[in-house]
């Protein structure tokens, strides 16, 4: 798979602090790509370098197969976490002169421009001052100016900060359709129900070492610890059942209803004997369920942190 981005052995520091130190990261084309890690991990870090706003000490970044340079800066639209908007100007003349500093023309970008409020259905507000904006709708904008240009790399950080679920959803769509036009996607955010629904590929950087990264659904499966949730419908011999389990498998959590009759645990096996432990809970009742327990990405961020500061 060809890359959009490449960052080859790239270190950074402001002093004596290291932000960055030797991250080597591979981005792939036409997809969306997490960049995870906690406050002061060093992500803003990179993606401030990748705008070249800033240089790395050592290290190369590759945009596109090329070393990256100004001319690349048009190819790039970079959404802040903290958002950038002169208060006292009017949107439509704000968004009109930012989409000509990347390039566009302008009649050309009044004419995406126009598109782009019909779609989000903020025509009226191309007359307002952004002040009057609330922080949503005010992000609306800065969300319709970073994607504009139509660029080949967009960088999201924390775009969904401070959008009601509605609106959330809705720039949640939009991501997803540029991506399905090709557009290839690094998504910084420390909400992992959204890396769980976007991304495909993440990296996780702590303390400004990268100590993670890959495709998403492979790290799950690497972190799999045979934990399996277990539902039996069953007449009597809970505790037979429960005897099976504290001689071969250890019992995370177990619950049993006694309208319904059905034994509920959580369990960790000791084996990849799955076939056989199945064989063996079929002689006390009917099993309805015996699923794997796959690891969140949450559960992969908290998972890979403690053991990086000793906790795990």
């Amino acid at each position: 798979m060809q890359n959009i981005l490449v960052a080859d052995a790239v270190s950074k520091s402001y002093g004596n602090y290291r932000a960055l130190g030797n991250i080597s990261l591979e981005i792939p084309k036409n997809r969306i790509y997490g960049l995870l890690g906690p406050n002061g991990a060093g992500k803003t870090t990179f993606i401030r370098i990748i705008n070249q706003i800033t240089y790395p000490d050592e290290g190369r970044i590759f945009f596109d197969g090329n070393p990256l340079s100004p001319g690349h800066i048009s190819l790039i639209g970079y959404l802040p976490e903290e958002r950038g908007l002169y208060k006292s100007m009017k949107v439509g003349e704000q968004a009109l002169y930012l989409a000509q500093l990347k390039g566009l023309g302008k009649s050309e970008a009044k004419k995406r421009l126009k598109e782009w409020f019909d779609r989000f259905e903020i025509g009226e507000w191309w007359g307002k001052k952004v002040q009057e904006l609330s922080k949503g709708m005010a992000q609306k904008i800065q969300f319709i100016v970073t994607v504009l240009h139509e660029p080949k790399l967009l960088i999201f950080d924390e775009p969904f900060s401070g959008f009601d679920p509605i609106n959330a959803n809705i720039i949640k769509d939009e991501i997803l359709k540029l991506k399905e036009k090709g557009t290839s996607i690094i998504f910084s955010t420390h909400r992992m129900e959204s890396v769980e629904e976007l991304c495909e590929y993440i990296a996780l950087i702590h303390k400004s070492e990268k100590v993670l990264d890959g495709k998403l659904s492979e790290i799950k499966k690497a972190y799999k610890n045979n934990v399996f949730e277990v539902s039996m419908e069953m007449e009597n011999g809970v505790q037979k059942v429960s005897d099976f389990f504290d001689k071969k498998l250890e019992i995370l959590a177990s619950n049993f209803d006694q309208v319904d009759r059905r034994y509920d645990l959580k369990v960790k096996l000791p084996s990849n004997d799955t076939r056989g432990i199945l064989t063996e809970l079929t002689k006390y009742g009917n099993v309805t369920r015996f699923e794997e327990v796959i690891p969140s990405a949450n559960d992969i961020f908290i998972q890979t942190v403690n053991e990086k500061e000793g906790n795990g």
